[in-house]
């Protein structure tokens, strides 16, 4: 059984963010407004997308 999968997609530029959360959004593999990565449902990935809700759209993978 394929374990779920998260598409998580920047909507708002880095302009602006800490630091901190910049090097979030960079660890998530993120560099450029509308890049879409995939990722596993992992509690450090929802971790992650939790301290920097405001710039990112998740949705999940079938």
């Amino acid at each position: 059984m394929a374990s779920k999968k998260l598409k998580v997609t920047l909507k708002r530029s880095m302009i602006g963010l800490s630091p901190k959360q910049e090097a979030t959004v960079k660890a998530l593999g993120l560099r450029r407004m509308n890049q879409q990565v995939t990722h596993e449902d992992t509690a450090t990935v929802r971790g992650m997308i939790a301290k920097v809700p405001h710039v990112l759209q998740v949705s999940h993978e079938a």
